[in-house]
């Protein structure tokens, strides 16, 4: 179906098609055939077209200015402006039939009184296809070829990403996991063993008192324990200071004939415990009974270390798995307010392994609002910062992740120690392709799509410096709606 003229259609002039640099090759003849199909009009400033719509008119512009619109989210975001003659837009894409949208794939503002150059979508695919049909095969196939290749390097980008954290996370859970499990085995023989010192104390020469006693003594062992670990305890000892103290008990019980002293001077010591309240022990029970009554208490300050072991290493499991769910963002809405500082800390635990040997400070201002933002698109940009951060500092040196505000922008800065990016190629980071990692490690598109994540799907801003041993990327999220990238 044929695109209506407007009413107030005007007709064109061959000598001023003549003068754009989209018609500057056509002859006479091919000129009066666009004047005869076309017509220009005149446009005030509002919506020459909106992104969505069947794709009806390819415009060119002959005077005034245009902006072009895309929808991101909820959001127009303006992608460019000019007031060059010649420029075009619309049903561009007329000449490829079926095999493309035929809507218009943004919106085009008139900013300022303008006038255009109008063509039925119908006439501009026969026009290309007619005059012009090897440009045509050429541009299909690249068309075709383009859409094709980005889906597939898009598709390898995730995976490799997916990959390098699916190891990491592999890698993370196996740790705790390995460590709950040989803590149970050992606890299953100190379980054992009191069982076996439990029927010996039992079988002794042990008076009520006594054995009440001894029960008060473990529970203040055990006290002694947790409260080593609990928060705002004392730190713990230096390794200088450790060795003294598991010295000074194993001599006490070395001098209490106790066997294998140096076996178990670190359980107490772990607990704090020294030899004045091993004192309290040897006042309760007889000499000859002293022995059993100190390994039945040191039995039961080991169970309870295993069990603490148990209790972090499962801690540290739910712990990766919350990391994982809150990179991934399940089960929550794409846009909402959102702490940064949980994004990333969840992306620094995801990348843990790549990141051994790395000092990693975290200079946060804790007292910054959430942000609204869309939590698993800055995720991927976390990722592509931090990973790069990561190879650069191969196992040496410091990454320091800064958030702070500045006005009414959110900033996160993510500076590593690393070699630096050479001063010819830092102004190419963020084109798409470009990569300065060895061929086979890099798509060079992860600095692209964080790019476009920050600066298209958030209106914020993503830049670059570096110099050898201080590379600095700086994200800057709005607080506000209406701010826009500088």
């Amino acid at each position: 179906m044929a695109a209506a003229r407007p009413a107030d259609a005007q007709p064109c002039d061959i000598d001023e098609l003549r003068t754009l640099f989209l018609f500057e090759h056509l002859d006479d003849d091919q000129l009066r055939w666009l004047c005869a199909h076309g017509h220009v009009e005149r446009r005030e400033p509002g919506v020459l077209y909106a992104e969505g719509e069947p794709a009806a008119w390819f415009y060119v512009l002959l005077e005034g200015s245009v902006a072009l619109d895309h929808r991101v989210g909820t959001d127009d975001v303006e992608i460019s402006r000019t007031s060059q003659r010649g420029v075009y837009g619309g049903a561009w894409a007329a000449y490829l039939g079926e095999r493309a949208p035929q809507t218009y794939s943004q919106t085009m503002r008139v900013l300022a009184p303008s006038r255009f150059y109008a063509l039925p979508a119908a006439d501009f695919s026969e026009l290309m296809t007619q005059w012009f049909p090897m440009a045509v095969h050429l541009l299909e196939g690249l068309f075709m070829g383009q859409r094709d290749t980005q889906l597939a390097v898009n598709q390898r980008e995730r995976l490799l990403a997916l990959g390098a954290l699916s190891a990491g996370l592999t890698h993370e859970l196996n740790n705790p996991a390995a460590a709950a499990g040989r803590a149970t085995s050992a606890l299953r023989e100190r379980v054992a063993g009191m069982r076996h010192k439990l029927a010996l104390i039992a079988s002794g020469p042990y008076d009520a008192t006594t054995l009440a006693t001894l029960v008060d003594l473990q529970e203040q062992a055990v006290e002694s324990l947790a409260k080593s670990r609990a928060p705002g305890a004392p730190p713990p000892p230096t390794a200088l200071e450790r060795t003294d103290a598991e010295d000074a008990v194993t001599d006490w019980l070395d001098a209490h004939s106790v066997r294998e002293p140096w076996d178990l001077a670190p359980t107490f010591v772990s607990a704090r415990l020294d030899g004045t309240w091993l004192d309290a022990v040897a006042d309760a029970v007889a000499p000859e009974v002293l022995e059993g009554a100190v390994r039945w208490l040191g039995y039961a300050l080991e169970t309870e270390q295993l069990m603490n072991e148990v209790e972090d290493a499962t801690t540290r499991i739910s712990t990766l798995v919350g990391a994982a769910k809150q990179y991934s963002q399940i089960g929550l809405a794409p846009d909402r307010e959102l702490d940064v500082h949980e994004l990333l800390d969840a992306t620094l635990t995801m990348l843990d392994k790549r990141l051994e040997g790395v000092t990693v400070v975290r200079a946060y201002d804790r007292t910054l609002p959430p942000v609204h933002a869309y939590g698993a698109a800055l995720n991927q940009v976390w990722t592509n910062l931090l990973d790069n951060a990561a190879q650069a500092l191969d196992g040496a040196g410091t990454l320091t992740v800064t958030t702070r505000r500045v006005d009414d922008w959110l900033e996160v800065e993510v500076a590593d120690t690393g070699p630096g990016i050479p001063p010819d190629v830092v102004g190419r980071v963020f084109e798409p392709f470009f990569t300065t990692k060895p061929v086979g490690s890099g798509t060079g598109l992860g600095l692209d799509i964080a790019w476009r994540i920050v600066v298209g799907k958030h209106h914020g801003d993503l830049t670059v410096r570096s110099q050898p041993g201080d590379t600095r990327f700086l994200v800057r999220l709005p607080y506000t709606a209406e701010v826009r990238p500088s």
